[in-house]
């Protein structure tokens, strides 16, 4: 019988790369996710298609808000604004228009 891998009590740099790649791995796939979910809507003539919209702009704002914080320079925080406040009209767009 084999005994399981023994459990270390913390975590090491590997650990942690393990975890960052999973998180952007899943971020990607609900990425895909979202583009293909508006493109339906659209192909439906369904106005969810702009809260899903959105959701791709808010993604983006918080990539660049990421960069601004580790980088530090001034570009990733203006677009980042600028893609927030875009995905904020569209969210408000599609709760008054529904």
């Amino acid at each position: 019988m084999k005994r399981p891998p023994r459990q270390r009590p913390f975590k090491d740099e590997r650990d942690r790369q393990i975890e960052v790649r999973s998180r952007s791995t899943a971020l990607d796939f609900m990425t895909a996710a979202t583009q293909v979910l508006t493109v339906i809507c659209l192909i439906k003539d369904n106005p969810a298609w702009k809260g899903s919209l959105s959701l791709l702009f808010f993604g983006g704002a918080a990539q660049l808000f990421y960069k601004f914080e580790k980088y530090g320079e001034r570009p990733y925080i203006i677009t980042g604004a600028a893609l927030g406040l875009i995905g904020l009209a569209l969210l408000v767009w599609f709760g008054i228009t529904g």
